[in-house]
């Protein structure tokens, strides 16, 4: 029974995929004709199977582009880089989109070792540095026992000097790993989908404006209150409550 079911599953997988594949190219041959709506229903409707890829979230993004949709385009590239981060295609494309947007929001920028910090974190993935961490806990325990049982003064000393060396690598890892994981875990965001948003004070229609925000600019999301309204911040560090309805999540797949 188990291996009908698998072999149901299978089947279905292999369908689905060959139809997903005839869409992207029904799609694509629209976008070629100009046809930039029917290539995004097409495109829509592989994203509404459950699959994801760089070059659907790109070729979405560049219909929506040629639509003045800019809002949807940003989206959708954001998506696509989410996907493929170094992509020099995706990213030219991603920069033309963000020139049509208003808000010209100057980043917060980090200085010192905090901004080293940062980066030297986001070097990797929180597996890649809990790898990392385990191998220096694994070298550690290697050479902690070739110093035990090691005769030669002068091995030793070697044995030692490194075995610790390796301790404290491993504990940098892993106190990366989870520095990482909390980066991952604050990194929440959304773009602008509404024209013209009024970001509150305080969570309430009556409360005063803080600032505006305009289609296609980038948020990062805090919290939520009610599912009517959405606390975000800007790169320049100003926060405010925007209304749910107007932004759209980036990691909401």
């Amino acid at each position: 029974m188990k291996r009908i079911l698998y072999l149901v599953v299978l089947l279905f997988s292999v369908l689905m995929n060959a139809q997903n594949k005839d869409a992207f190219l029904q799609a694509n041959d629209f976008y070629n004709n100009g046809d930039y709506q029917d290539a995004i229903v097409g495109y829509e409707s592989i994203l509404n199977t459950q699959v994801h890829s760089p070059e659907l979230y790109f070729n979405l993004a560049n219909a929506y582009y040629k639509l003045n949709q800019i809002a949807a385009s940003i989206y959708f590239y954001e998506r696509a880089l989410q996907l493929s981060p170094d992509d020099i295609e995706i990213l030219n494309n991603y920069r033309f989109a963000q020139n049509m947007t208003i808000d010209a929001i100057q980043e917060l920028p980090e200085i010192g070792f905090t901004k080293f910090l940062k980066i030297l974190v986001n070097t990797f993935t929180v597996d890649t540095w809990a790898k990392l961490s385990i191998g220096c806990v694994f070298l550690f325990v290697m050479l902690f026992l070739s110093y035990y049982f090691a005769f030669s003064k002068t091995k030793k000393r070697a044995s030692f000097v490194v075995s610790f060396a390796c301790l404290l690598l491993a504990i940098t890892f892993l106190s990366f790993a989870f520095q990482k994981h909390t980066i991952n875990k604050k990194n929440n965001p959304a773009i602008v989908f509404a024209q013209e948003s009024e970001v509150k004070i305080d969570p309430n229609l009556k409360s005063q404006t803080a600032f505006q925000l305009h289609e296609g600019t980038k948020v990062q999301v805090l919290e939520q209150y009610n599912d009517s309204w959405t606390k975000i911040k800007i790169a320049n560090g100003k926060n405010g409550w925007i209304n749910s309805k107007d932004i759209r999540l980036l990691n909401d797949f």
